[in-house]
C-alpha cells in the first residue's frame, strides 16, 4: 500500500473511532438536520448512518494526509482531525471560521466540506487592529479590503472539488447569510476580542454576528488558550493569551447558546504559566525565547499551549 493511502487509512481509523465514541453529555436530543444533510436526503438514497460517519472520516483523512509536511508536525499538538469531528463538522455544510490568519485551518476545510459546501472567512472589526500596537499604517490600511484580500487568497488555495469561499467582518455580517451557516469554528480566536471588550465591545459584537450567522440548531466550535481556574482574573484576561473556561461558558450562555459538550482532546498539562508569562512564549511564536537556545528548549518541551475545546449549540426555534 503506498505511504499516502497508508496514512489516509490511518486518519480515518482514528477518526470512525472517535466518531463512534464521542456523545454530548446531559443532552440526548438529536441536533436538527442541517442544509447539508437535508440536500443529501433530496439528491442521492438513502444510506445508513455507519456509511456516513466513513464516508466523511475517508474525506477529513484524505484532507489531513494532504497538507504539507510543516502543516502535519503540528497534528500531534492540534488534533485537528479529532477536533473537526467532535465539533460535528461534515461535509456539505456550510461553515465560518473567525479569523482564519494564515490558513492553516483553512487550508483542511476546503477540500473537507467539499463541492458542496461553503467556508466563510471572518475577520475582526477593523477598529480592533489599532489597538495592538504593532500594526503599521500600510498593515492597518490593508485590513480595509481584507475580505476581497482573503477571499482572493482563499480561491488560491482552493484544487477542483473544494468548498465555495466567501467572507465578511465582525459587525458587517451582509443580509443575506444570515441564518444561513451550519457551523462556526473560533480556534483561537477569542483572547483578543476579550482583551479589548472594554475599548468597543468586541466580544459581544462578535457573539452577536455568530449567532446571527448560523441556522437554528447551528454549532460553534471553540479552541481556546485556557487558564487555569486559580489563575487571577485580570491576568486571565485575555491579554496573555489565556482565557478562563468558566467565563467563556458564561459569555456564549448570555450571548443565546447552549453549552452541549466540552471536551479536554487539546489540553496540556504541561503549559503551566506564571502570571509575568504569556501564551506565546509556546510554540510555534516562542517570542521570549529567540536569543536564548536553553530557554527555547526549555518552550519546545512544554509544546503548544494548554486549550479547552467547547462545543456550543443555538437553539432550535
Amino acid at each position: 500500500m503506498p505511504v499516502r493511502n497508508a496514512t489516509i487509512v490511518l486518519f480515518a481509523g482514528l477518526i470512525v473511532a472517535l466518531a463512534g465514541c464521542s456523545s454530548d453529555p446531559g443532552n440526548d436530543a438529536a441536533p436538527a438536520p442541517s442544509p447539508a444533510t437535508e440536500r443529501q436526503a433530496a439528491t442521492g438514497p438513502a444510506i445508513g448512518l455507519d456509511d456516513d460517519v466513513h464516508d466523511a472520516a475517508a474525506q477529513l483523512a484524505a484532507a489531513l494526509a494532504a497538507q504539507p509536511d510543516e502543516t502535519q508536525a503540528r497534528y500531534l499538538h492540534r488534533r485537528p482531525g479529532e477536533t473537526l469531528s467532535f465539533f460535528g463538522l461534515q461535509p456539505g455544510m456550510s461553515v465560518v471560521e473567525v479569523f482564519p490568519g494564515g490558513g492553516w485551518y483553512s487550508k483542511i476545510l476546503l477540500p473537507y466540506l467539499g463541492e458542496n459546501g461553503r467556508l466563510i472567512g471572518v475577520d475582526y472589526p477593523i477598529e480592533i487592529f489599532s489597538l495592538f500596537g504593532f500594526m503599521n499604517v500600510e498593515q492597518l490600511q490593508a485590513k480595509e479590503t481584507w475580505v476581497e484580500t482573503w477571499t482572493a487568497t482563499a480561491q488560491e488555495w482552493r484544487s477542483e472539488g473544494d468548498a465555495q469561499v466567501s467572507a465578511f467582518v465582525i459587525g458587517a455580517l451582509p443580509e443575506d447569510m444570515i441564518g444561513t451557516a451550519d457551523a462556526v469554528v473560533m480556534i483561537r480566536a477569542l483572547h483578543n476580542l476579550a482583551r479589548f471588550e472594554s475599548e468597543g465591545d468586541f466580544l459581544e459584537q462578535a457573539l452577536r454576528d455568530v449567532h446571527a450567522v448560523l441556522r437554528p440548531g447551528g454549532i460553534v466550535g471553540v479552541v481556546q488558550h485556557e487558564a487555569r481556574p486559580e489563575m487571577p482574573d485580570d491576568w486571565a484576561d485575555g491579554g496573555a493569551g489565556y482565557l478562563k473556561r468558566a467565563f467563556v461558558i458564561e459569555r456564549f450562555e448570555a450571548a443565546g447558546f447552549e453549552l452541549v459538550a466540552q471536551s479536554d482532546l487539546n489540553a496540556n498539562p504541561l503549559d503551566q504559566p506564571s502570571t509575568d508569562e504569556v501564551v506565546w512564549r509556546l510554540p510555534p511564536n516562542l517570542a521570549t525565547s529567540r536569543n536564548d537556545a536553553e530557554l527555547r528548549e526549555q518552550m519546545q518541551a512544554i509544546g503548544e499551549s494548554h486549550r479547552m475545546t467547547l462545543k456550543f449549540r443555538k437553539p432550535a426555534e
